[in-house]
Formats: structure tokens, sequence, C-alpha cells
């Protein structure tokens, strides 16, 4: 897996303060998307196990990780984002994970890698129905709560 960038002081990607992971690599190729420069995954620097431990140690004295590109959950993504998952899960168990991803729930749901995320944003970005509501890039965009359920 690659990454575009990440940001050790972030308000913006979820609830408090966070770390927010860009990964590289996205199929959908939504018409209108902000972050176009993250779709090709050979793009940016290897994400290696000194880069995640960064990331990890950073989370210290936030609220939580978020997980943005590109899209997290590209076939190609996956083993790499569910380690680095289950290690911020291990180190940080009281702390939570967001994760956008332009494929619907009900597409990923199976992937075991989602039992450590805690909020899952998911569908892809549609340029005609932009959304007022905080995390959601379109109105067609879910928040959704997994450990309740609960969506938005």
């Amino acid at each position: 897996m690659n990454y575009d960038r990440y940001y050790t002081c972030d308000v913006v990607n979820g609830e408090g303060l966070r770390v927010t992971l860009f990964v590289t690599g996205c199929a959908h190729a939504c018409p209108g998307c902000y972050n176009r420069a993250t779709w090709d995954r050979r793009a940016g620097q290897p994400f290696t196990e000194d880069v995640r431990e960064q990331i990890l140690d950073l989370c210290a004295n936030h609220d939580g990780l978020s997980l943005s590109g590109g899209d997290p959950l590209l076939p190609a993504n996956r083993e790499a984002i569910a380690d680095l998952c289950r290690r911020f899960k291990q180190r940080y168990p009281a702390k939570d994970i967001w994760l956008w991803t332009g494929y619907l729930h009900e597409e990923v749901q199976h992937l075991e890698l989602l039992r450590d995320v805690d909020v899952l944003i998911d569908g892809p970005y549609l340029q005609d129905q932009p959304s007022t509501k905080p995390w959601q890039g379109s109105e067609n965009q879910r928040v959704i709560h997994l450990a309740s359920g609960r969506s938005s």
C-alpha cells in the first residue's frame, strides 16, 4: 500500500483531535472528487512499518485515527489497513477509528477489518448531491456507527 500524506493534528475528519491517513488507490473515480491525486495506487510513498509506527505513536495524544484517500478499502489496500486497524485497537482500545470509502456498507460489511472500525462513511461522492452535513461529501453518503448499527 502507498499513502499520499497524513495529518498529525486534524479536527475535520471525525470527532475530536485526530491523526488522519490518506492512502492512495481508488477505483471509484468519482467526478468532482477533491482528492483526485490519490486515485493511482502507485502514487505517493510506500506505507512502511516505520510510517505505521509513527502514525500509531502520534495517536497517543489524540482522540482517534481517521482513514481516507483514495480508498482504504480498495482491495490492494485492505491487508495493510487491516493490520493498522488491528494494531491501533490493541494499543488504544478506548479510541476510535473512522474510515471513508466509496463502497457501500452492504458491499464491504463482510470484511473482517471492519470489526476494528467504529465509524464508516460509505458511498461514492456524487457532485450533484452536495451535503452540508459534517463528514459527508454528498447526501448519498452515510455515517454508520458500526458498533451500534446506527446511521445518519
